[in-house]
């Protein structure tokens, strides 16, 4: 078994962020969906959760933006999934955690793929919000080329990571757009 690369061996594969997306000036804001059942709130600050279980490397990578496609400084990022047997960790923070975007509205998060758990397709739970008094935007985020995205009445085709093979893992981007 080949060894994971870090977040800066992959992204010296060409695909580091650029300073500011590419946006046309008015984007369509990120779809809400349910929290789903297990929510643990006070998530450790912690952006990288290779550590927490096995499975395949995921980095994802994107913007927090406004619908005016400006990036959003410091914006909360509340990242949580099953581990890759399908399980969530309800006692504890195995594949729970949150980090903040950077002063170009920038962030990485860190973990491995989940497995699937019963009437799902596979799925990355988020909270992302701008500020204290910012309205929070709950949702989910989906595998392409997934089985189970056709069956899992969840599904929103609008909420698909891009994801490409890198070694020793995978590279994703989600730009998440807040309304307000």
């Amino acid at each position: 078994m080949q060894a994971s690369p870090s977040p800066a061996d992959a992204f010296a594969q060409g695909v580091e962020l650029p300073a500011t997306p590419a946006c046309e000036g008015h984007a369509t804001a990120t779809p809400r969906q349910t929290e789903g059942p297990f929510f643990t709130p006070s998530s450790p600050q912690r952006a990288d959760l290779r550590a927490d279980g096995n499975g395949t490397l995921l980095v994802l990578s994107g913007f927090v933006l406004t619908r005016q496609c400006r990036p959003v400084a410091g914006a909360l990022l509340d990242f949580w999934h099953a581990d890759a047997d399908g399980q969530y960790d309800n006692r504890g923070f195995r594949f729970r955690g949150h980090l903040f975007s950077d002063q170009q509205g920038r962030y990485q998060f860190i973990t491995r793929a989940p497995g699937l758990y019963t009437g799902r397709t596979r799925h990355l739970h988020v909270k992302v919000r701008a500020g204290t008094q910012s309205p929070v935007l709950t949702t989910q985020l989906y595998f392409p080329d997934e089985p189970g995205n056709r069956r899992d009445g969840l599904f929103d085709q609008k909420l698909l990571m891009s994801l490409r093979l890198a070694e020793g893992g995978q590279l994703g981007r989600f730009d998440f757009v807040l309304a307000g």
